[in-house]
C-alpha cells in the first residue's frame, strides 16, 4: 500500500506530499544523518540522484530542519541533567519575554518551552554537577524577581534517547 502523508508547509502554506521512499529515506537519515547518499539509495533500491533529489525537495519544504551534531555533554565534563518547571508571575505584559530572553542568555540551559499546566517554562538543563546546578536555580533564574517558583527534577539515570520519530506506512 503506497500511502501518502501530506504535510502543511508553514511557510509556503500548502501540503506536501510524504510517499512511501520519502518515509524510508527519512528514517533511515534520522538514524544516521551522515550515512552516504549512495548507502540511502541502496536500501531503498533506487539511484543516488534519487535520493539526492527528493533530500533536496524535503529541505526545500522544511521538512528536514537543518543538519546538526549533537554533542555528548558528558565528554565535556556536564554531568548533571535537569528540567525544571517554572512559575513566572504576569506583573505586566512584557514579563515572559523579559524572562524568556534571560533565560536564553545562560549557557547551560540547552531547551525552554512555554507549556500549559502549574508551569509557564519547562527548562532542560546540563551541569557539572548537583552543586553547579544549585548555582544556577539560585543565583541565575531563582533570583529573577518574576520567578515565582521552581520545581527540579534531576535525571540520575540516562535510559535512551531517539531523537525522533519513526514514519510508518499506517
Amino acid at each position: 500500500m503506497n500511502r501518502i502523508m501530506i504535510i502543511k508547509n508553514r511557510k509556503m502554506d500548502r501540503p506536501i506530499h510524504i510517499d512511501s521512499l520519502d518515509r524510508r529515506i527519512l528514517n533511515i537519515l534520522m538514524k544516521d544523518v551522515r550515512i552516504p547518499f549512495v548507502e540511502v539509495a541502496r536500501q531503498c533500491h533506487v539511484t543516488g540522484s534519487a535520493i539526492h533529489q527528493r533530500v533536496q525537495k524535503l529541505i526545500e519544504n522544511k521538512v528536514i530542519d537543518g543538519r546538526t551534531f549533537k554533542i555528548n555533554p558528558k565528554a565535556m565534563g556536564y554531568f548533571t541533567l535537569a528540567y525544571v518547571g517554572m512559575q513566572i508571575n504576569l506583573i505586566k505584559q512584557r514579563t515572559h519575554q523579559e524572562v524568556f530572553d534571560h533565560i536564553m542568555s545562560i549557557p547551560e540551559v540547552v531547551e525552554c518551552h512555554n507549556i500549559t499546566g502549574k508551569y509557564s517554562f519547562l527548562l532542560k538543563i546540563y551541569a557539572h554537577s548537583n552543586e553547579h546546578l544549585k548555582s544556577l536555580l539560585v543565583d541565575k533564574l531563582q533570583s529573577v524577581v518574576e520567578v515565582v517558583a521552581t520545581e527540579t527534577f534531576i535525571l540520575p539515570v540516562f535510559h535512551f534517547y531517539k531523537g525522533f520519530l519513526l514514519l510508518s506506512d499506517r
